[in-house]
């Protein structure tokens, strides 16, 4: 049974190179749009199927079924086990199928909100919500092998750019569209409604992603591309190549500045919305319209990142980290600072954080890792600055939980939170991400 699922999600064999050049092109121009837009689109579905708990997190805590600290709990348990998936999955996804291995997580994905939405114990929420770590997990690495087996090196940065701003279009569709079902229906519609479309998507996943291109019969994109400016393509061992990939200190310090980075994106993420209502007295439709200049800013930030490496720097990725970096600490220290009551300069301070970190999930968490090691090897390169990007969020979430639960005080009979303790907490990691970032600065691209 176990060697009939692994050699389902397997990648298949190689075909006979085809022959015709017209075919060539034809097939693999079709199965480059199709697999680029359906990363876009599905890894953006993956995240609604994993922020609902932000969305709904003041409405379960009205309703007395969690407290502050067992959400931070629950959200850590995600974040951990997703740390641990990020770098399992992403040395299978080297050899994996990513058109089976990408959809059927998200299915299993979806399945799982449905069931978090119909529980009211504690232990269920943790473990389900353990679950879809682990499937949410097999989201990035994939995509990320699938860019680089799709297109070569001079049309990567481009690329991953865009795809990377996906997460985007995930958030904003869970802060806007997910608030809008909590709010209407309540918090169980938050896990829900979410699920049952991404049932949906996964099967279309299912037709639209494509496994490498040789198994099509088709060259090396390299090759279809002659675009050997990262070298020609290596034909080692993989696992040899892995194992250079753990033994690189590049990619230990790019993983410890993203860790850091994702401390302060997954505060923001997950505690922004209660912090909007809770010290700036907003209604959770009006938090989540604030909340949605994060993701559209953070779509555009990311989208142009690898594009303006790739024209202006030459595809060196250190100057935009640099001033991405700079964006996203703005951002967060204006949200703190601003009084209650200036909805236009919370938003603006969304819109600044969200514009940077959308840059830096594209350079810290993986891009600049995947230009300098092999490209056989770019779901085992992923997965390994995920794990420590996600064990960073998950440590955020329940340090962030502990500091604002024990800010509490009581105001006219209502439990009142204060955020100060948790902010220079967020700062703090911002600007020591862009601190270990500036360390890496001549790091160069190679084959």
């Amino acid at each position: 049974m176990l060697k009939k699922i692994i050699l389902f999600f397997k990648t298949g064999e190689d075909k006979p190179l085809l022959q015709d050049e017209d075919e060539i092109k034809r097939i693999y121009d079709h199965k480059r749009w199709s697999v680029f837009i359906s990363l876009i689109l599905g890894y953006g579905f993956f995240y609604t199927c994993r922020l609902g708990l932000s969305v709904a997190k003041k409405p379960i805590l009205d309703a007395g079924i969690l407290s502050v600290s067992e959400m931070g709990i629950i959200g850590s348990v995600l974040l951990y086990v997703y740390a641990v998936g990020k770098f399992t999955n992403g040395i299978l996804s080297d050899r994996a199928n990513i058109k089976r291995f990408m959809s059927i997580a998200l299915l299993f994905s979806a399945v799982i909100n449905i069931l978090f939405g119909l529980t009211n114990l504690f232990i269920l929420f943790v473990i389900l919500w353990g679950f879809n770590g682990w499937f949410q997990s097999i989201g990035s690495a994939p995509s990320v092998v699938s860019i680089c087996q799709w297109y070569s090196n001079r049309e990567r940065g481009t690329r991953y750019g865009i795809w990377a701003g996906a997460h985007n279009i995930g958030e904003g569709l869970t802060f806007v569209g997910t608030a809008f079902l909590v709010s209407s229906f309540g918090w169980r519609a938050g896990f829900i409604g979410p699920g049952i479309i991404c049932l949906f998507v996964a099967l279309v996943l299912y037709q639209t992603l494509a496994d490498r291109p040789q198994t099509y019969g088709l060259p090396h994109v390299a090759d279809f591309k002659k675009d050997y400016s990262a070298g020609k393509p290596i034909q080692e061992n993989i696992s040899k190549l892995q194992k250079q990939v753990l033994r690189n200190p590049y990619v230990w310090i790019l993983g410890l500045s993203s860790a850091l980075m994702y401390v302060v994106r997954y505060a923001i993420n997950n505690w922004a919305i209660l912090f909007l209502q809770e010290s700036k007295n907003y209604e959770l439709v009006e938090a989540s319209f604030v909340m949605s200049a994060y993701p559209i800013m953070g779509f555009i930030g990311a989208s142009f990142s690898g594009f303006i490496s790739d024209k202006f720097f030459s595809s060196r990725r250190n100057i935009p980290t640099l001033i991405y970096g700079i964006i996203q600490t703005s951002g967060v220290i204006l949200l703190f600072i601003t009084p209650a009551g200036n909805e236009w300069l919370d938003m603006i301070a969304m819109g600044l954080f969200g514009f940077g970190v959308g840059g830096l999930i594209v350079f810290l968490a993986g891009l600049i890792a995947v230009d300098i090691t092999p490209k056989a090897t770019a779901g085992t390169v992923k997965g390994l600055i995920g794990m420590f990007s996600y064990i960073g969020a998950a440590t955020q979430d329940w340090i962030s939980g502990f500091l604002i639960e024990n800010s509490g005080l009581m105001v006219n009979g209502k439990m009142v939170y204060d955020f100060h303790s948790a902010f220079v907490f967020w700062i703090g990691a911002s600007v020591l991400s862009m601190i270990l970032a500036l360390t890496v600065w001549n790091v160069k691209p190679k084959e």
